[in-house]
C-alpha cells in the first residue's frame, strides 16, 4: 500500500501569505537574524506596522526577537525560528505549486 503524495498547497500558510509578513520572511530567511531597524529600513515600514506583523509572527511561532544594548542603546535583533523557517519554505512550495502546477518540484 503506497502513501498518497502530499498535496503541495498544503503549504500555504495564511499567517505569513499577508505581503509585509511575507516580505519581513523573507529577509529574515536570508540571514540568521538582522536588526529591527535594518529590516524596517529595508521594508520600508513604520516601526508600528513592522511590530504588529512581527508579533503576529511571534504569536505563531514563527519568529523571535533578541534584546540587546549596543551603543548605550537597546536594540532588537529578529529571527526566524525553526518552525517559521520551515513554515516559510513550504508556504513558498504552494505558491509555486499554484502558479505552475506541472513543476516537479512541486
Amino acid at each position: 500500500m503506497s502513501a498518497e503524495p502530499r498535496d503541495p498547497l498544503a503549504g500555504f500558510d495564511t499567517t505569513i501569505h499577508a505581503p509585509q509578513r511575507l516580505r519581513i520572511c523573507a529577509l529574515l530567511d536570508a540571514a540568521a537574524e538582522a536588526e529591527f531597524s535594518l529590516v524596517q529600513q529595508k521594508l520600508a515600514l513604520s516601526a508600528s506596522a513592522l511590530s504588529k506583523h512581527v508579533t503576529v509572527l511571534m504569536d505563531a511561532g514563527y519568529a523571535e526577537q533578541r534584546k540587546a544594548v549596543r551603543d548605550t542603546r537597546q536594540r532588537v535583533w529578529l529571527r526566524l525560528t525553526p518552525r517559521g523557517r520551515a513554515a516559510y519554505q513550504g508556504h513558498l512550495a504552494a505558491l509555486r505549486a499554484i502558479v505552475d502546477p506541472s513543476d516537479p518540484a512541486s
